[in-house]
């Protein structure tokens, strides 16, 4: 089965699929066209929603499966899309991951291009039930709920663990928060202020805490980033690391340095941050915002508190640290180790239900 996906070269989309798949059950990913003037390996904006690349290209794939991108087009260009598909015979699966866009402030236009491409999909998939019952109340659709894929690289799996999963356990517990560039829906200084004010309660109960303050050197809000620098200045045990962006392998790195991290958004739907840390072994305390809470159940994995709440960051915190108190000094590998054959069973389920997804669109375009 041949799919355009949007965009294919993402990771999300790349560990849908089982390799060990039979070949009455294959799914073979298009390539990404490269966008007029982008670098290689570029997608975006992806070329696949294009009408034009549409008409051209509609005799090489059987259905289109879109993900990420849409914030690169109007309305109209989206409509034309449509059209073009609809005009070839090639159904369109749509995944809901973002109900609100982390690269937006005002949600109108987001919301505007939901409103068109959620009624007109022939499937809908998105990643929690919690997203899927949303889904149903604004659009009366019914969303297949298929879990996240895993993301981390095999080089943190278990036959290669990252130096810090080795590392023996001392009674220092690092917790991280990686605020990337600063995009729109990271509440960076709100959500620090919030960590070290719940740091400073339990160092007073007597944990032995160190905080990693993450940033990229290029970012989207000099002021916030300003502001980061102030607050955390002469604050003991608390470092502020400033870098060039981190490629995946050095981003794996830097989070297998934490014990927990906290995700510091003010808004979002579902996060593949999160899931990149469940990968590595590190747990996560998540804001009480869209579904994340949903990802992942187990007790010691993520814990969720209310934004800008002290109480609730602390008991959050205190939820994540006992489990790793307890623990050992081959905690963070062995739990590596059984994440990542756990992730290689959903996998396979992962596959499956997305080839009884596109099979069924594919049956409704043929009627």
């Amino acid at each position: 089965m041949r799919i355009a996906a949007v965009p294919a070269g993402h990771p999300y989309a790349q560990h849908l699929l089982d390799p060990a798949a039979g070949p009455g059950d294959g799914i073979v990913l298009l390539p990404d066209p490269t966008p007029t003037g982008a670098a290689d390996g570029q997608w975006w904006p992806p070329v696949m929603l294009e009408a034009e690349w549409i008409r051209a290209n509609a005799h090489t794939f059987d259905l289109l499966h879109l993900h990420f991108g849409i914030e690169s087009f109007t309305l109209p260009q989206l409509q034309a899309g449509l059209d073009a598909l609809h005009t070839a015979g090639r159904p369109l699966v749509f995944t809901v991951h973002d109900l609100t866009n982390p690269q937006l402030v005002d949600q109108a236009p987001h919301l505007a291009q939901l409103d068109l491409l959620v009624p007109a999909a022939d499937e809908i998939i998105t990643l929690t039930a919690g997203a899927a019952a949303l889904v149903g109340g604004r659009w009366g659709r019914e969303a297949v709920v298929i879990e996240h894929p895993m993301l981390a690289a095999h080089a943190t799996t278990p036959s290669a663990p990252g130096a810090a999963a080795k590392a023996p356990r001392t009674s220092l517990i690092t917790i991280g928060v990686h605020l990337r560039d600063l995009r729109p829906n990271i509440d960076a200084l709100g959500t620090v202020e919030t960590l070290l004010d719940a740091v400073g309660v339990l160092r007073e109960s007597g944990l032995d805490l160190a905080v990693i303050v993450d940033l990229n050197e290029r970012v989207r809000d000099e002021d916030a980033r300003r502001a980061l620098r102030r607050r955390t200045a002469d604050e003991p045990g608390v470092e502020l690391r400033e870098h060039p962006r981190l490629s995946d392998s050095e981003l794996a790195e830097a989070l297998s340095q934490v014990d927990v991290e906290v995700l510091p958004y003010r808004h979002g739907t579902h996060s593949g941050w999160l899931e990149l840390c469940w990968d590595l072994g590190v747990a996560v305390a998540a804001p009480a915002v869209g579904f994340f809470g949903e990802q992942h159940g187990g007790q010691d994995e993520v814990a969720v508190f209310q934004p800008g709440s002290v109480p609730s960051m602390v008991q959050a915190l205190l939820q994540l640290i006992t489990p790793i108190e307890a623990a050992g000094a081959e905690r963070r590998a062995t739990l590596v180790r059984e994440r990542s054959a756990w992730r290689a069973e959903q996998q396979r389920d992962i596959h499956r239900a997305h080839l009884a997804v596109y099979r069924r669109a594919l049956a409704a375009v043929a009627v």
